[in-house]
């Protein structure tokens, strides 16, 4: 029997999913969660491999969007079209739409009630949708957004959150079957920003860290890996956490060795190691490229906000005596003076070069939380003295 080419968390899953589901005097799971990891970890394929089947196994109607999947669309529209694409599996819940809309007929194929008028400052509000979509299958409806932080990147998607708001608050009365919302993101800081301010649709939700792959997809790994000689996970499991826990590291690794077809198996376990080591000094050195071609005020200001992460505010007067030391220290005769209007500029270089991620209303992030801790292995962090 061949192995699987997915490591499932079974067990993870099926923990988190009764959580989802909970009804209970305390729960917050009706406010929504949100999970947070570092991308390329695993979170994706965990949703769509192991937490969907679990949901669905237990009961519930998944809906899945992936914000990430394509960053050229707006998210608001991105929510609302996979709304609708679960809607058009549904007549008679089209049909019941129809009627709210003021339609007591629809030709066949939903022709006459387009879909269209379901969405965002549509005839149809989201709530509406999906608590008929609720009602119809007799099922709780969950609905899981993949890289949702990118959501408030835009007018549109702030206004879906607070749709999904309306919607969650409508379908989690008595009157209805539920509605759980599960938001993940690459950074969270940037993922707590949903749920951090009163002025947000999702206050007070939960916020946690998704656990990392451990020592079983170590074994899995090394167990399947089909190399010249076996790994021993002994030995791979420090290079997985080397790697920040990314899987795709120790694959690409792996795919070194098998086109080495020199290589001595014996040395496998060694050369398996440098694989992994390249691997990491390529990723690195790439987005070292990138930072390295800053202008010094681009690099202080990415140094102060690195430094002080979720407090970091752009335009305060400490804020500028950061930028000024950070920019003595890299940059001593730099005639570039840190004002309003050349941070304004530097900040917004910094984001397309997918350095910087910025919320709709103001607040900066990281694009990646591991910029970190690599602008700290590089000696780049520590521009900005402690205390400013």
């Amino acid at each position: 029997m061949h192995q699987s080419l997915v490591f499932n968390r079974t067990d993870l899953a099926k923990r988190m999913a009764d959580q989802l589901l909970l009804n209970s005097v305390g729960s917050a799971s009706s406010s929504g969660l949100f999970l947070a990891a570092p991308r390329r970890t695993g979170k994706s394929t965990f949703l769509r491999e192991d937490l969907r089947p679990q949901l669905e196994a237990n009961g519930a109607l998944v809906l899945y969007v992936d914000l990430w999947a394509d960053k050229k669309s707006d998210p608001g529209s991105v929510i609302v079209s996979a709304v609708r694409a679960e809607l058009s599996q549904h007549e008679g819940v089209v049909a019941r739409l129809a009627r709210s809309a003021g339609m007591e007929k629809i030709s066949v194929g939903g022709v006459a009630f387009s879909l269209d008028r379901v969405g965002l400052s549509a005839q149809v509000s989201l709530s509406t949708a999906l608590a008929a979509l609720s009602d119809d299958a007799k099922r709780l409806v969950v609905l899981i957004i993949d890289e949702a932080q990118h959501a408030v990147t835009t007018e549109s998607g702030y206004d879906a959150l607070f749709a999904l708001k309306a919607a969650r608050d409508e379908l989690n009365g008595s009157a209805h079957f539920g509605l759980r919302i599960v938001a993940t993101g690459s950074n969270r800081d940037k993922l707590a920003v949903l749920r951090t301010s009163k002025e947000q649709a999702f206050f007070g939700a939960p916020l946690v860290s998704f656990p990392p792959l451990g020592d079983d997809f170590v074994e899995w790994f090394c167990n399947g890996v089909s190399l010249p000689a076996p790994l021993r996970p002994a030995d791979v499991a420090p290079l997985f956490k080397r790697a920040l826990h990314r899987p795709e590291v120790l694959g690409a690794a792996a795919d070194a060795i098998r086109f080495d077809f020199s290589l001595n198996p014996a040395d496998v376990a060694r050369r398996f190691a440098q694989a992994v080591e390249d691997q990491i000094q390529a990723a690195d050195q790439q987005t070292l490229r990138v930072i390295h071609a800053l202008t010094p005020l681009q690099l202080a200001v990415l140094s102060v906000l690195s430094d002080k992460g979720d407090t970091y505010a752009p335009f305060e007067g400490a804020t500028f005596d950061a930028y000024r030391a950070a920019l003595t220290a890299i940059a001593p005769d730099e005639i570039t003076k840190p004002d309003v209007p050349n941070v304004q500029q530097a900040l917004v270089a910094l984001q397309e070069k997918s350095l910087v991620w910025k919320e709709k209303r103001g607040v900066y992030a990281l694009e990646d939380s591991t910029l970190t801790e690599l602008l700290s292995k590089h000696g780049l962090r520590g521009a900005v003295p402690r205390g400013t």
